[in-house]
């Protein structure tokens, strides 16, 4: 489930008003009263860092300023009538334009899908989109080249390499496969806000009701000319089981089990990319090496993130092992 990105407020501070029509409701107090305003709250931070709009003229929209000194407006902070949406874009661009502003960013949500041909005519270009919005963007200075960062443009994939003690691999075999009845690892795309390793325990769970916690990873595959034009990032995680019964997805999964590696290294029916993914994790177990994940803190942005890092395995019996520094389910602890 998404989460929500801001938090509607109890009531309407501001109202601008043209000819006696409501033009303009701003979903805020004053922005220099809060730290961060429901506007600010509203706008997808990301990586930049945005900033409360002190001031702007009568009748135009507000937004809020990103650190490239570009402005987003959201339709759910600030919303507008149709009929005057024209005026006030008309307005807001001349004030805009003169006060060097670079990139303007309209994400217009659903309720509001009457601004986009006037955004369009406008010169705005189409961005991204999603279930309940659609982000637009003009580039404003005319004496440089639009420095608009694109949008996501790689598809990220997990496959679990799950190996029992037997020497025995778990293995799958797909409804809609593109070779029908050929054999690979579970696996599947990761979801948005979710961690590689998590990906992978959560697929390995949901098409074979296997629970897992996490070794290694193992290769990364990268290719172009994926589904929507995307190119494809492929990350394969070595997970141990912590149950072995298999009870597999029928909506996904036609076949589904414990296959001996040296057989599923000769299978005519598995994929050689496949069989080397087998290969790189047997020899990474030969060297005593493995993949390791550790969570850390940004120092400037405090935002976690995960650090993949070779490292040794603890021999048997040494005070540090992989229980030490990972859930046994999921992503490693800080």
């Amino acid at each position: 489930m998404s989460r929500a990105l801001f938090v509607i407020p109890q009531r309407l501070l501001s109202i601008v008003r043209c000819n006696q029509v409501s033009l303009i409701t701003r979903h805020s107090s004053k922005m220099s009263e809060q730290p961060e305003s429901n506007i600010v709250k509203g706008a997808d931070s990301w990586f930049n860092k945005y900033s409360a709009v002190e001031s702007s003229p009568e009748g135009t929209f507000k937004g809020v300023k990103d650190r490239f000194n570009g402005i987003t407006v959201d339709s759910s902070m600030e919303t507008c009538s149709p009929d005057c949406f024209p005026t006030v874009l008309k307005r807001s661009l001349d004030h805009w334009i003169q006060s060097k502003t670079r990139g303007i960013w309209f994400k217009v949500h659903l309720s509001a899908a009457s601004w986009i041909p006037e955004l369009v005519n406008n010169g705005f270009q189409f961005h991204h989109a999603k279930n309940s919005f659609v982000m637009l963007y003009r580039w404003l200075p005319t004496d440089e080249s639009a420095n608009i960062p694109p949008y996501s443009h790689t598809m990220v994939g997990v496959g679990a390499l799950v190996m029992n003690e037997r020497q025995q691999v778990l293995v799958v075999s797909e409804n809609y496969a593109l070779i029908a009845g050929s054999w690979k690892l579970p696996g599947g795309y990761v979801e948005p806000n979710e961690n590689f390793i998590d990906a992978a325990i959560r697929e390995v769970e949901e098409e074979t009701n296997i629970r897992t916690r996490f070794d290694s990873v193992v290769s990364i595959r990268h290719a172009h000319g994926a589904g929507f034009g995307c190119s494809d990032l492929y990350i394969v995680m070595a997970l141990t089981p912590l149950t072995e019964a298999i009870s597999k997805c029928n909506r996904e999964i036609a076949k589904c089990e414990w296959m001996d590696v040296n057989e599923y290294l000769n299978h005519p029916k598995v994929h050689e990319t496949n069989r080397n993914f087998v290969r790189t994790y047997l020899e990474y177990k030969r060297l005593g090496v493995r993949i390791d994940c550790a969570e850390e803190m940004h120092q400037v942005l405090k935002k976690r993130y995960n650090v993949y890092s070779v490292t040794k395995v603890p021999e048997v019996g040494s005070s540090s092992s992989s229980s030490d520094s990972s859930n046994s389910t999921g992503t490693p602890k800080l």
